[in-house]
């Protein structure tokens, strides 16, 4: 299938219409998958490029290479799960869909649950499905502070375009959103602040609410559901139940990928073009493993995250935060101060997981669920961590500055003060030792002296493990993502980010995926892509990049 076959093909409503209607879904012509468990013995095989990893920034990159006539093999050590898999019960999805049952946590001077999907799709299958493109002004500082001109809004634009078509990025609609995104407009329209409804890659979405647990309808548009069923269409293969374990090379050039199956076997992909995608936290260990891309000292540093908290609220009116989308709504109003407040609902099992109190309180707070408003602070961080192997486990070092303890502290008092406009009855914000607010109370927070340990931390966005960097001294890849040493070996996730972004970061990395792909191919950008109605465009003007 050639590019213009795939346009042609799939090109869907760009209207309203198209985030509920589910008509243009993708359907492959052959699920093209074996499964690793089935393999026990040693086995051989070739392809023009072999992709290691099936998320964000892997499923686009082989899609692009089979439509551009590559044989493609792709290495997930997941399994692949699809709709009839998915029970709509939070406290079972996460043994299944997230990777150690969503215990991925940081260490440092608070700890930081880091939530990561481990399965074909990678978390796309367990995000909430946010569509934000990267901020022009942190593009442009990309080419100012790392020499990345040539990754500038325009140059990338086609590829955002093209993204956005193939995942259906579309508007959610004021009727679907929830009583839990309404309220919050509500007192943001009373305060002056700027906001707006979430873009999201949707097709048929009824407002289930557990978007983060397995989408029940296959409405979230996972990259298992798009780009995977293309790839397959376009000849790629999928092996599942496969671990990468090496790379070979042989004169400075990459010869075969090494892998592991769920079997006990062994799988080798004999190739002249590898691309690793195994994420922020898994790309920097694969290499570090193989003796690969650290010259630079960069490999397994400059770690962002985008941590990230939640105010809840008590109302006298029903919200039942079960229903509607998730993260439906955002607010941009306090951007260029490095803070986003975004949507952070869920049903009843994610909010018992989530909730502050034990015991009689917690039980309390869960009789009154229905009345119960949740909203989500998102910072863009100035803090970096590193990620290391200790014995053969993962260790995921961050220690949450100060100025960035300020700045959930700013955004802990802005949300408390949105909810009181809104006309909320009681507070709960994210601080242990204040448990609850009433009547309008803010001096409590804005007179605590704020201890890091103090907060309840979440983050969903690892970035910058290997960082792109023009000059060879400064990141692991270049600006066309090739690790510096190696020939034929490129980074096609989320590590290759070189700065924390402000807003959710999976368009970002499909498009650098997408880019990556016409790079490998030589081709030009595809400049046919129709643009979008609109997308959501975040009043971040004033970028952070660290100077480390």
């Amino acid at each position: 299938m050639n590019a213009r076959a795939s346009l042609d093909g799939h090109r869907p409503t760009r209207d309203a219409r198209g985030y509920s209607d589910g008509s243009s879904a993708i359907h492959p012509a052959a699920v093209r998958v074996v499964d690793g468990a089935g393999i026990g013995d040693r086995r051989r095989v070739r392809a023009d490029a072999c992709v290691i990893g099936t998320g964000a920034g892997g499923a686009p990159v082989a899609k692009e290479l089979a439509e551009g006539g590559m044989s493609v093999v792709m290495l997930e050590e997941g399994e692949r799960f699809t709709t009839d898999d998915f029970n709509a019960r939070p406290r079972d999805m996460m043994a299944r869909l997230y990777r150690d049952a969503g215990q991925v946590a940081t260490v440092g001077n608070v700890p930081i649950v880091l939530p990561l999907g481990k399965s074909v799709g990678g978390t796309t299958l367990i995000n909430s499905g946010t569509s934000f493109r990267t901020p022009a002004s942190v593009l442009e500082m990309w080419g100012e502070r790392f020499g990345l001109e040539a990754l500038g809004a325009t140059e990338l634009d086609p590829f955002f375009r093209r993204v956005e078509r193939i995942q259906n990025v579309m508007q959610v609609p004021p009727e679907l959103a929830g009583r839990n995104a309404l309220v919050v407009k509500r007192g943001a329209d009373r305060l002056g602040w700027s906001g707006d409804f979430i873009y999201r890659n949707v097709r048929g979405c009824v407002g289930s609410g557990i978007c983060t647990f397995g989408c029940p309808t296959s409405a979230k548009q996972h990259v298992g559901l798009t780009y995977l069923p293309l790839a397959w269409n376009a000849g790629a293969t999928t092996y599942t139940g496969c671990r990468a374990r090496g790379i070979e090379t042989d004169g400075g050039r990459v010869r075969a990928v090494e892998a592991t199956t769920a079997g006990g076997g062994r799988l080798r992909v004999e190739c002249q073009l590898i691309v690793v995608a195994c994420g922020a936290i898994g790309t920097p260990l694969f290499l570090r493993r193989q003796g690969i891309g650290g010259e630079s000292g960069e490999l397994g540093r400059n770690l962002s995250i985008h941590p990230a908290t939640g105010v809840r609220a008590l109302f006298d009116e029903e919200i039942d935060m079960a229903k509607g989308v998730p993260q439906s709504y955002f607010i941009d109003e306090f951007a260029d101060e490095r803070i986003m407040l975004e949507g952070a609902a869920g049903p009843p099992d994610y909010a018992a997981m989530s909730f502050p109190f034990a015991g009689e309180r917690h039980r309390d707070l869960m009789l009154r669920f229905p009345g119960i408003s949740q909203f989500g602070l998102m910072v863009s961080d100035l803090s970096r961590g590193s990620v290391h192997e200790r014995a053969g486990l993962t260790q995921i070092r961050y220690f949450l500055n100060a100025d960035d303890v300020a700045t959930f502290k700013r955004g802990i008092e802005l949300l408390c003060e949105l909810y009181w406009a809104a006309g909320a009855k009681v507070v709960y914000p994210p601080i242990d030792g204040i448990a609850e607010l009433h009547e309008g109370d803010l001096r409590t927070v804005r007179e605590c002296e704020l201890d890091p340990r103090a907060l309840t931390l979440l983050a969903f966005h690892p970035l910058g493990t290997a960082r792109a960097d023009a000059r060879p001294g400064h990141g692991v890849v270049d600006e066309n993502l090739k690790v510096r040493g190696v020939e034929g070996l490129y980074l096609g996730d989320g590590s290759v980010v070189p700065s924390s972004i402000g807003v959710n970061p999976q368009i970002t990395i499909m498009a650098l995926a997408t880019r990556l792909a016409y790079h490998l191919l030589g081709r030009e950008p595809p400049r046919d892509e129709p643009a979008p109605e609109a997308i959501a465009q975040p009043r971040i003007t004033r970028p952070h990049a660290v100077t480390a």
